[in-house]
Order: C-alpha cells, then structure tokens, then sequence
C-alpha cells in the first residue's frame, strides 16, 4: 500500500523560511517523481516544484523559481520543499504528489498517481 505524507507546514513571517517533507512508502526507492501542488482559498491547484525521481532534475514555477527548492534525500525516500524568502502570496495548502509513469506535464495534475494530504502555509505580513 502506497501512503504519501507531508509535513512541515506552519505560519511564518515575510521574508522567513520553512521546509515541507514528503515521506513516500510502498514504493521502490527510485519510483516517485514528486511533484508539489499548493491551493489558496478561491483558487485553483497551481503545481509549482517538481523532481524527478532521481533527484536530479528540478523544475519550477515562475512564481516560486528562485525562492523554492525541491530535493530529496535518497536515503529515506524523503522528498523536501525548501521555501525562502516567503511573502504573504504563498499562503497556501501545499501537498505533494508521486507519478511513478511520467506522462504529460508535471503541472497537471490527473498525471499524478498518488496524493499526500495538505498542509497549511501562513505567511504573514
């Protein structure tokens, strides 16, 4: 049974720092590309960070290139979003998720396989 799971949310300042996880289980070591997707009220899914399975390639959305980092510690089967320089706009729900067949682009998400739960980001002025 494949289970996803994120954590690491909370409430910063403008301009702080936090680092979300995302633990994969009942998958091979090297299976899961992750990509991570965030939702603010009254909006839609923007999918804004992805690694590939590898942990080798990295890509990013204009919003958050620069800022955020998506990596992952291959011993654990870890995946982490490092976020800097935080600003109110990145107030979020953030998740991630794990396609093991990559197919169509990784910021949509019917072409993910597997969803962990959301955690909040606050980020206050």
């Amino acid at each position: 049974q494949v289970h996803v799971v994120v954590s690491g949310g909370g409430l910063v300042q403008a301009g702080g720092s936090l680092r979300l996880s995302c633990a994969v289980s009942g998958l091979a070591d090297d299976a899961s590309n992750i990509g991570w997707v965030r939702q603010a009220p009254g909006t839609e899914p923007e999918a804004i960070a992805y690694i590939t399975s590898d942990g080798r390639y990295t890509f990013y959305a204009d919003s958050v290139e620069g800022r955020f980092t998506a990596s992952k510690d291959n011993a654990k089967t870890t995946f982490y979003l490092q976020m800097n320089d935080l600003k109110p706009a990145d107030t979020a729900i953030y998740s991630c998720a794990a396609r093991i067949r990559v197919r169509g682009s990784w910021k949509e998400k019917p072409n993910y396989d597997y969803w962990g739960q959301g955690t909040q980001v606050t980020v206050s002025s």
